[in-house]
């Protein structure tokens, strides 16, 4: 489990639907950026940031979060661990190694139609100021 220091659960948010045992795995398309592959899978061990994530995710389909396992070693996620904030209080990591679906959760937190967009505004200023690189 290499330097992350927490024990789960674990959370994944997306807009795809997917089955109790199904793989997440590295090697596609970002949820936030579509020309970006991705080397990691990333999750959390916060259900509502799951949750926000599920939200600004790209696509049509609907925001759903997910309980996961790690299969393998995973690590702080370097792109808000003592980058952006000291220590993890995000509680972000990545993984190169697949995460197995445990369940779809339903009870997290929803956000405003205003609040959502609020949260598009400042990732698209982030993205016009070159600060939102993607650390793969």
């Amino acid at each position: 489990m290499s330097d992350a220091l927490d024990d789960g659960p674990f959370f994944h948010g997306t807009k795809a639907a997917l089955r109790v045992g199904d793989l997440l795995t590295a090697g596609f398309r970002s949820n936030y950026r579509p020309d970006v592959v991705m080397n990691h899978i990333y999750f959390t061990a916060l259900r509502d940031g799951a949750g926000l994530a599920a939200e600004l995710a790209c696509g049509d389909g609907e925001p759903r979060v997910y309980r996961v396992e790690p299969t393998g070693d995973f690590e702080n996620d370097p792109n808000v661990t003592d980058k952006k904030f000291p220590g993890n209080p995000t509680r972000s990591y990545r993984s190169t190694e697949p995460l197995r679906i445990v369940e779809e959760i339903d009870d997290w937190q929803r956000r405003t139609p205003e609040a959502l967009q609020s949260w598009r505004n400042r990732l698209d200023a982030l993205d016009r100021s070159g600060n939102a690189e993607i650390i793969n």
